[in-house]
């Protein structure tokens, strides 16, 4: 099983290969590129430099989301068309579920959080039993003072990871009672390895999708959205 994985979800750029359990190549970025300039680039390199044919992978996984609104259109755009290209399936990888696996080995709460704007982060917990999660919160859009208070009343230890751990540190200090701590840098973003490592998961039980079928996961509206339907309510008002 070969699996080609990209993650556009955040700030990261991020594209692996994964053969059944060897991490072929990984290549991340997370400086000052978007990624309309990287992606498509990076999955070029990874392919010259392992000298591999694009026809050669059985699917292609991809964090289909929640996350960045331009981030996730970008990896959408870009699986599919390769997709359709090779005529290969894609399997869609939850954003949290591929995150949480970067810690897939630990025995604590696992909780990532990603900067949804508005005292918001994007979120779901896990907990992990022999590398196999299980799910304590599923995906959603939650103000970080009511995850918090989930996390209170489970009254486990947690890790945070993700881009809304910065931005949320000194509420979690705050507020937060039970034991807590922050994943390293190594393991505190998106990683296209994980999406890849989970999509093999998740191809073999049937988790698949055609190009035509696939879209992203937003979970709540863009800015755009909003605004212009508070515009269109005060018109009609």
């Amino acid at each position: 099983m070969k699996i080609l994985g990209v993650d556009s979800s955040g700030m990261v750029a991020s594209v692996a290969i994964v053969e059944d359990d060897i991490l072929v190549a990984e290549y991340s970025i997370n400086h000052k590129k978007t990624h309309s300039q990287t992606l498509l680039p990076m999955i070029d390199e990874v392919m010259k430099m392992t000298d591999m044919d694009i026809n050669s992978f059985d699917a292609i996984a991809v964090a289909a989301g929640p996350g960045s609104f331009t981030g996730l259109r970008i990896g959408s755009a870009t699986v599919k068309g390769l997709a359709y290209a090779i005529n290969k399936p894609i399997v869609p990888v939850p954003t949290c579920d591929a995150m949480a696996y970067n810690l897939c080995m630990s025995s604590d709460l696992i909780c990532p959080i990603i900067d949804a704007r508005r005292n918001q982060v994007y979120t779901a917990l896990y907990e992990f039993e022999n590398g196999v999660a299980i799910k304590i919160l599923e995906q959603t859009a939650l103000d970080i003072c009511e995850l918090i208070d989930k996390l209170n009343k489970l009254n486990k230890k947690v890790i945070f990871l993700g881009d809304g751990v910065p931005v949320h540190t000194d509420t979690i200090n705050e507020k937060l009672t039970v034991e807590y701590s922050f994943t390293p840098a190594n393991l505190n973003r998106q990683k296209a390895s994980s999406v890849a490592a989970l999509g093999i998961k998740y191809f073999e039980q049937g988790m698949v999708e055609t190009a035509h079928e696939h879209k992203p996961i937003y979970l709540k509206k863009s800015q755009a959205e909003r605004e212009r339907e508070e515009k269109q309510e005060n018109n009609n008002e």
